[in-house]
């Protein structure tokens, strides 16, 4: 049994999505939307934190999803993104979580099998999959997508990798961060050669 947190990080709104996954089944836990309001950006970042934290403790996940920065065309809109995401991430990291990230075409293509999928067809499918009795928030329905993405996307690596990648039950990945600090250590292993 697997429990996921996907969040789709906004400055003004951020979603959480959890689920539980058991073999092929996925279960609905709990979503919602961290409202930030016209606070100013330190506010929002630690009403982020705050109620991230409290949703980390309260449904203790094994695993993270975070969907990947987007090329926006303000870039004020896009840094005040990157900091959402990166107060996002931050949680998990103190949480001890690992990190996976997603493209919003990946997020589409996994859970409506089209990677150019409207907003409203994702809250449905997310509504669909999940057998909710009527369609999440959007900013809630996108991080139940993201969750749902990845629980596809590790159910797929399981099948591909066979039995000799799990040990115990859980697929042994290598998280995001794991993964940056990996590449920064041969960063300067390289350098010093």
């Amino acid at each position: 049994m697997t429990i996921i947190l996907g969040v789709d990080p906004g400055s003004r709104i951020t979603g959480y999505g959890v689920i539980r996954r058991e073999g092929g089944k996925t279960e609905y836990l709990d979503s919602g939307c961290i409202r930030m309001g016209e606070r100013p950006m330190a506010e929002r970042l630690q009403i982020i934190y705050s109620g991230l934290s409290e949703i980390v403790a309260t449904y203790r996940p094994a695993e993270f999803a975070i969907e990947q920065v987007f090329l926006a065309r303000n870039a004020d809109s896009a840094l005040k993104l990157g900091h959402a995401r990166g107060v996002a991430i931050l949680v998990a990291a103190n949480s001890g979580l690992p990190v996976f990230e997603y493209s919003a075409r990946q997020v589409k293509q996994a859970v409506v099998g089209k990677g150019s999928a409207e907003k409203h067809q994702v809250g449905h499918m997310v509504q669909v999959i999940l057998a909710l009795s009527r369609k999440p928030q959007t900013d809630a329905a996108d991080a139940l997508a993201i969750a749902l993405c990845h629980a596809n996307m590790q159910q797929s690596v399981l099948r591909v990798a066979g039995a000799g990648k799990v040990r115990g039950g859980r697929l042994r990945t290598m998280p995001v961060v794991e993964r940056a600090t990996r590449a920064s250590a041969d960063n300067q292993e390289d350098g010093s050669q």
